[in-house]
């Protein structure tokens, strides 16, 4: 009896907000040992990348902090809809169960860590959203309003991957060494993609590798860029935000080499030729030891199209143009990396 009236007040407290999500998976399943920081892959996500909490927001806008809090405490037992990252977080919890398969010992896992700005009273909401969905996320941060100290957190984790909707919370991350993009909220959050294997698609150019190249195709034109792709075609590229992610993606790929189906799959994506622009790319790649899945050289073309058909967990980009590219072609999880020269020139270079 407690527990069916438990839940005709859940159902009339989430009809007031208009928010009553199914649960995908049960609150009560085997949780995963949670790994040591110093052995994982620290992923750190903000409350609105992983769950679609923009009616809350829209109330903080409207009622300011203490209406704010108000709503959080009267909703906490309804959980959040899924956010953008919501799909990536879940297929890096079933990666993590196919290592533990095939070793029970295996230390180097995924570890998520929410980071928010939220307050501990509204906390409630988040742990009970992270439970209705029976997500393994033991470390959360709430700092009451505080992006300075999600920063210093970030770097205390060694945070090897942040995803958040806050875009200047994303450049002081970059900024610090961390990698990290901003995940966009104004798009329907509703993908249902497939978890089972996690994919992940790249940019090159000031994404997975520096803004070098991309500097002379913004400020010299064309030209001059393939003249000079031409003549350090065996030199490889300087390092981008996103190497080190792709980089721990590519050791966690070697553990399966010997494995029919490998759960994780890498993506190049990049406006570069083939022939005009393609060998340094790929010599890059080689001189890191980063084997990717499949390179695509668009030269130029909407990358929209192509990853309708990926249907990625996560697209990095550092133009904008990509990006909208994408949530153009409902890849929704299309996120924004603010880094090198694109920041500052968004017309031109190799998207030409």
């Amino acid at each position: 009896m407690l527990k069916r009236r438990s839940s005709k007040v859940q159902k009339k407290r989430c009809q007031d907000v208009n928010e009553c999500p199914e649960s995908t998976n049960s609150a009560s399943a085997k949780r995963m040992r949670i790994p040591k920081p110093e052995d994982a892959i620290m992923v750190g996500v903000s409350a609105g990348a992983l769950f679609d909490t923009r009616s809350s927001v829209k109330i903080y806008e409207e009622k300011g902090t203490a209406g704010y809090i108000q709503h959080m405490i009267k909703c906490e037992k309804c959980p959040f809809g899924k956010g953008n990252a919501f799909s990536f977080v879940v297929a890096l919890g079933n990666v993590n169960k196919k290592l533990l398969e095939m070793d029970p010992d295996e230390k180097c896992l995924f570890d998520v860590v929410l980071l928010t700005n939220n307050s501990a009273q509204a906390g409630v909401r988040l742990i009970n959203s992270i439970n209705h969905y029976g997500l393994n996320i033991e470390r959360a941060c709430f700092t009451g309003g505080s992006s300075k100290s999600i920063g210093k957190y970030l770097e205390a984790y060694k945070t090897d991957l942040y995803l958040s909707t806050n875009e200047e919370e994303v450049k002081k991350a970059i900024e610090s060494g961390i990698g990290a993009a901003t995940i966009y909220t104004g798009v329907e959050c509703d993908q249902n993609l497939d978890t089972n294997q996690l994919r992940i698609a790249f940019d090159g150019d000031a994404t997975l590798f520096n803004d070098e190249a991309e500097i002379i195709a913004k400020k010299q034109g064309l030209d001059k860029f393939f003249e000079n792709e031409t003549l350090k075609a065996e030199i490889p590229l300087g390092t981008g935000p996103m190497k080190r992610f792709a980089m721990l993606l590519g050791s966690i790929k070697k553990k399966f080499k010997c494995k029919e189906d490998c759960p994780i799959r890498v993506y190049l994506i990049t406006a570069r030729g083939a022939a005009t622009s393609g060998e340094r790319a790929l010599i890059t790649l080689r001189s890191w030891g980063l084997e990717v899945d499949e390179a695509l050289f668009l030269s130029g073309a909407s990358k929209g199209p192509l990853l309708e058909e990926i249907k990625p967990h996560l697209f990095f980009d550092d133009s904008q143009k990509n990006i909208d590219s994408g949530l153009e072609y409902g890849v929704n999880t299309s996120a924004h990396v603010p880094y090198g020269i694109s920041q500052d020139m968004s017309e031109g270079g190799t998207a030409q």
